[in-house]
């Protein structure tokens, strides 16, 4: 779900294409199972989130963004129908300017996951968000990847655990604050067998967590307080002499 894969096309122009298979994936059962939940979760996810300047990175197809009310919202990547064309782990943002990111699949389908993210804890401001998405190797999805020798979207990517998400995240001072998971039913091809799945959903949600599809994750970046260092001033005794009383002379006749 990522058009940012180390093998792709070049156009005239020299801009990344699509990865083999991913406009065919869009258009299937799959494709459509898990752009639609990613959505709708999206959009309850990002709705309560404020500030001044937000940023999508890949898949520019999609409005991820679309239910945020930041007032500038702009789209990133190698290739598409992007606001700024870069490198995911070059951006040419500065420093503490972004409120929030969004990664839709990002970190698994690029050579350095960890590099992306050093670059997004640079550019987000204190207390800045960040929100992923991927597919989880801890699940039937997780396990078609291992399986698959295709070299198609979406079985050609790295996917990324939860847990080592978070480690990552916290050496770089973000803490996170909500995981949710979907797409229990496994990876069918066809429409009507997903369809036939839903009750899976409901079942996975309450007994299986841990093994959905995909997994959203948000983690906001979280600065220590600076402890002032004031410095050791050195404090000069004052001698004995200088504490003496001052004796008042008398004056002669008195």
């Amino acid at each position: 779900m990522s058009d940012i894969v180390n093998m792709p096309e070049l156009s005239s122009q020299g801009r990344r294409m699509s990865i083999p298979g991913f406009e065919r994936w869009l258009g299937s059962a799959q494709g459509n199972y898990v752009l639609n939940w990613e959505q709708t979760t999206l959009d309850a996810t990002v709705a309560d989130v404020f500030g001044f300047n937000a940023l999508q990175l890949g898949l520019p197809q999609f409005d991820f963004l679309r239910a945020n009310r930041i007032p500038l919202r702009q789209k990133a990547g190698p290739a598409g129908a992007v606001d700024t064309f870069c490198e995911f782990d070059a951006l040419p943002f500065a420093s503490h300017s972004i409120d929030l990111a969004i990664l839709p699949h990002v970190l698994e389908f690029h050579d350095d996951p960890h590099g992306i993210l050093r670059e997004i804890e640079r550019m987000l401001i204190p207390e800045g968000q960040i929100i992923i998405t991927g597919f989880n190797p801890l699940s039937l999805w997780g396990l078609n990847n291992r399986l698959n020798r295709s070299g198609e979207y979406p079985w050609n990517g790295s996917y990324l655990s939860i847990q080592r998400l978070k480690d990552w995240l916290k050496l770089l001072d973000f803490e996170v604050d909500r995981i949710t998971l979907g797409c229990y039913a496994p990876p069918f091809s066809q429409h009507k067998w997903l369809q036939r799945s839903h009750f899976i959903e409901t079942a996975g949600q309450r007994w299986w967590r841990f093994s959905g599809g995909v997994y959203l994750l948000r983690a906001i970046k979280r600065t220590h307080a600076m402890r002032l260092i004031t410095p050791a001033w050195r404090k000069s005794r004052v001698g004995a002499k200088a504490l003496r009383p001052v004796a008042h002379k008398e004056g002669h006749g008195h």
